[in-house]
Formats: structure tokens, C-alpha cells, sequence
């Protein structure tokens, strides 16, 4: 089950937070070297009650850190503090990245039977790690990277399924 575990958090996050990287490297491109474009697409949202892209963005890879900490038994670190903009979330990211690569697949012994406690919003939650990881926090990590992908293309940023997941490969238009 450690393995299962490792592989369904460590291996996921890892993949989603390297193309995450790479849809904000389309974003900034997009965006040119205008800074109130830039600041225009890190603002925007899907709906007024939603949050922005930058905070969508911070979501994700706090997210990463939020599930895979608890499950190997630790403390989540520190999110860290970030320069605003383009260059700050992908150090953010970065960051995430390095951080989840010190949880080797034997870190995850025992998690199954571990009971991990989180918040989504004001609930408490104590659920078993299996639970934790495949119905709360791989769900709620996909919500939010995937909220950056409609963001980016309701904004008029070129982005489709194959920048989202890797995988996909379409003729070129």
C-alpha cells in the first residue's frame, strides 16, 4: 500500500505540477511583455465569487504539499513567501517540486492506516489516508489546477488537452 500511496501522490503532483509550469509558461507568453496584461490574466477569474488565477495557482502547489506531507507521516512545511507574479509562482512551484522529491516511497509505511486531518473551508475533516488521498485531496488538487486551464482559456490563452495532461497529441490546425 506505501508504494500505492507514493505513486498515487508523490508521482501524480509531481507530473500535474510540471505541467502547471509549463501552462504558466504559455500564460506569460501570451501576456508578452505588457505588465498590465500580465497582472490582467493573473487576476482574472471564471466567475466573481471565484478566485483568481495567481491564488488558483498558489492552490495547487500548497495542495501538493497539504496531502503528501500527512500521508508520509510529516509536518506540512511552510508554503513560503513569493514574489507576485509569473516568476514567483513558478518558484513556488519549484519549490513544491523539491520539497515532495524528500518523500521516498518508504516514507509512505504505513500510511494506509494513518488517519490524516485537513480543512476544506470550514469543515474538519479526519479521514483514513486512502480516503484522504483518492476522494479529498487528488480531487480537490485537479479542481483547482484545472480551474487554471478554463481561466487561461476563457482569457484567450492557446491551451488545450495536451498542454494540460502531457499525453494527447492532435494534428496542428
Amino acid at each position: 500500500m506505501a508504494e500505492v500511496l507514493h505513486q498515487g501522490s508523490i508521482v501524480v503532483f509531481q507530473r500535474y505540477l510540471a505541467r502547471l509550469a509549463a501552462l504558466l509558461d504559455l500564460a506569460q507568453a501570451h501576456a508578452g511583455s505588457d505588465p498590465g496584461r500580465s497582472d490582467a490574466l493573473l487576476a482574472a477569474r471564471l466567475a466573481p465569487d471565484m478566485l483568481p488565477l495567481h491564488v488558483q495557482v498558489e492552490i495547487v502547489s500548497n495542495f501538493a504539499l497539504r496531502a503528501s506531507f500527512p500521508l508520509a507521516g510529516e509536518t506540512v512545511p511552510e508554503y513560503g513567501e513569493f514574489p507576485a507574479g509569473f516568476d514567483g509562482l513558478r518558484a513556488r512551484i519549484a519549490r513544491t517540486r523539491r520539497l515532495l522529491e524528500t518523500l521516498a516511497p518508504e516514507r509512505f509505511e504505513g500510511a494506509s492506516a494513518r488517519v490524516i486531518h485537513d480543512r476544506a473551508g470550514d469543515a474538519e475533516l479526519s479521514l483514513p489516508a486512502t480516503e484522504f488521498l483518492f476522494e479529498y485531496a487528488l480531487p480537490n488538487f485537479f479542481f483547482h489546477l484545472t480551474t487554471v486551464y478554463a481561466i487561461l482559456r476563457s482569457c484567450g490563452v492557446v491551451v488545450g488537452k495536451a498542454d494540460f495532461d502531457g499525453y494527447h497529441r492532435y494534428p496542428q490546425a
